[in-house]
């Protein structure tokens, strides 16, 4: 890595078995890699282009190998002066990519959309369809089936969808997997909307739940893998960003057909299949993860050409694949040569200590996203508002705003996600939710008749998603998808993404008779509570990932769980008090470092101590 470039370094981690014989022709199974240099490095080289089909690549492959050394400064190496320029763009002007990488990222942005458009067509179809198919009753039955129904996709999602993309992404690569997840989402919405039983809207919900789940699962993680590092965090985003917008335009065509009578529900549930044309049609215009072409066996050469579309110079694509070429080598020393088959990978998430915190961590926050209560907006805003005296159209026009200021709210994680980071975010925000929360059940108070009543409610509601937007809204699906290595990325954020659906859909299935007998500021207070829950879970079991590398959160997560939970209780928590209660400016806090309790372990080592 250049001198220049410090913070440039590609953490696209391969895993996984390349053979000893490849490693042995290189020469590179017993070298020192920090220490090649000179002739030595061009002739590795040149072993590497010829043996994996890159001899046409191998100058910028040379250049690359001396920016990996960071022996050599830049002017030292024979640079072209556009190479120059974008060695320096890296850090001075990040976002100055190429088309191809921002397609790729608007393409990913899109099956967002799909996502958040899905999730609200139920919103507004729920003011129509339970008296269609029979199931409009205030009965123990008639709300069970409504929340059944409107539990369907994120079941099916937690329970089959997100465990199919690891299956999924080995066979068919990102992009297949996305395509297959698009194709479904497609054929069901299109179901929902000619469902003439509630069995029928029940399956197909289910069915849109599994393409959801692929969606989901694999997105985020494609985004990831093609984005440079430099602005990993800003790029990963998007997929809620978008989700929020999805969630925008559901409610603005939920208004829009309105008034096309007892049948709007089907308009409604149909709708969402409108971003799947572009999604599927656009889709395998954009490269295949470079990573995946590493995972599944040692393409370098597909890998490079991958790369060579997402970045501006061939020089930096090679500086990227050299890299983690070379990442590979050092790892592939303590690595387990076997593939992992599936079922190791889940066992995996549970027994190695390191991945073990990561899943711990990854299940805290994406519980903490339903606990705060925002889905229950998201999902029934137009039932709230119509309870609060809303017209069925008003309510659907109040839910179009909540969709807009959800979307809007996203933007400032884009700068802040890797300042304050995720952790921070959380903590900021999660308590304000509390009281947010809590005073919207309270306007309930206010007689409808006054006009203080509307506007009261609808500010609160809005302010606690403009709260939720920057932070609890981003950073659970960022978090999941950083915090696992490669060998588990994919199964471990099936995981989040089942964690997450799972208690959506608890939530989904609940809140009918939830709302029913605690009325709606008995369920706003209900859920009030819950977010000081989740202020408590994340302050003592998620560990902070700003600015870390991949490399790095080994580190993060190889600190046991007691000693995390201990320096929080002891250390972190008094530190809060001295300097923001008391106004202590001098107040000191301990860092938590290697020293301190983090333990340089591998994967499947224990502490001496014992761990959790």
């Amino acid at each position: 890595m250049s001198k220049l470039d410090p913070q440039h370094q590609e953490d696209v981690e391969t895993e996984g078995a390349q053979s000893s014989s490849r490693q042995d022709s290189l020469g590179w199974e017993h070298a020192d890699h920090n220490v090649l240099a000179g002739d030595a490095v061009v002739e590795q080289v040149e072993e590497f282009a010829k043996l994996y089909g890159l001899t046409d690549h191998v100058m910028a492959l040379r250049k690359a190998a001396v920016l990996v050394q960071g022996e050599a400064s830049l002017a030292d190496i024979d640079l072209t002066a556009s190479e120059v320029r974008s060695l320096h763009d890296e850090t001075d002007r990040r976002w100055r990519q190429p088309k191809m990488l921002y397609f790729t990222i608007l393409v990913c942005s899109i099956g967002a959309i799909e996502q958040g458009w899905a999730q609200t067509g139920m919103n507004g179809a729920n003011l129509y369809f339970p008296q269609a198919l029979g199931v409009g009753s205030d009965s123990k039955h008639d709300n069970f089936v409504v929340g059944l129904i409107n539990s369907a996709i994120y079941l099916s999602t937690g329970l089959v969808g997100a465990w199919l993309a690891d299956p999924f992404n080995n066979r068919l690569g990102r992009r297949g997997a996305i395509f297959s997840g698009g194709s479904l989402c497609l054929v069901s919405n299109l179901g929902s909307s000619l469902s003439r039983t509630w069995p029928q809207l029940l399956v197909s919900r289910f069915l849109l739940g599994i393409g959801l789940g692929l969606n989901a699962s694999t997105v985020s993680v494609y985004a990831a893998e093609c984005a440079p590092a430099g602005i990993r965090g800003g790029l990963a985003v998007s997929w809620q960003m978008w989700t929020a917008f999805g969630i925008f335009l559901g409610f603005v065509a939920n208004a829009a057909v309105y008034h096309y009578g007892d049948d709007a529900w089907r308009l409604q549930l149909a709708g969402p299949f409108i971003p799947t044309i572009p999604l599927l049609s656009m889709l395998y215009l954009c490269p295949e993860s470079p990573a995946w072409y590493l995972k599944n066996g040692t393409r370098y050469d597909l890998a490079f050409r991958s790369l060579a579309r997402l970045r501006n110079t061939e020089l930096q694509a090679a500086k990227e694949l050299y890299s983690t070429y070379r990442q590979h080598v050092v790892k592939s020393k303590f690595a387990d040569p076997e593939e992992l088959s599936f079922s190791r990978k889940i066992s995996g998430l549970f027994t190695v200590p390191r991945i073990r915190r990561a899943t711990t961590a990854s299940y805290v926050v994406m519980l903490s996203q339903q606990l705060c209560g925002i889905n229950i907006i998201a999902f029934y805003s137009s039932t709230i508002f119509s309870d609060a005296g809303f017209s069925d159209f008003g309510a659907l026009l109040a839910s179009c705003v909540f969709g807009f200021v959800n979307f809007l709210g996203a933007f400032p994680a884009v700068w802040t996600m890797d300042t304050l980071g995720r952790r921070s975010l959380l903590l900021l925000t999660l308590p304000l939710m509390a009281v947010t929360m809590l005073a919207t059940g309270l306007s309930f108070n206010i007689p409808a008749n006054y006009s203080a009543h509307f506007g009261v409610l609808v500010a609160l509601v809005y302010l606690f998603c403009a709260l939720y937007s920057p932070g609890m809204g981003p950073v659970p699906n960022t978090y999941s998808a950083e915090v696992f290595p490669l060998s588990h990325r994919e199964v471990g954020m099936s995981f989040a993404v089942a964690t997450a659906n799972f208690w959506a859909a608890v939530l989904s299935l609940t809140f009918p008779r939830i709302l029913t007998t605690l009325k709606s500021q008995g369920a706003f207070a209900l859920y009030a509570a819950l977010n000081v829950v989740a202020v408590i879970l994340i302050f003592l079991f998620l560990p902070e990932t700003r600015l870390k590398t991949l490399d790095e959160l080994d580190d993060v997560f190889s600190i046991s769980t007691r000693a995390f939970v201990k320096y929080q209780v002891t250390e972190y928590l008094p530190w809060l008090m001295r300097r923001y209660i008391l106004r202590q400016k001098d107040a000191d806090l301990r860092p938590l470092t290697h020293e301190g309790g983090y333990l340089e372990l591998r994967q499947g080592e224990e502490t001496e101590e014992g761990d959790l």
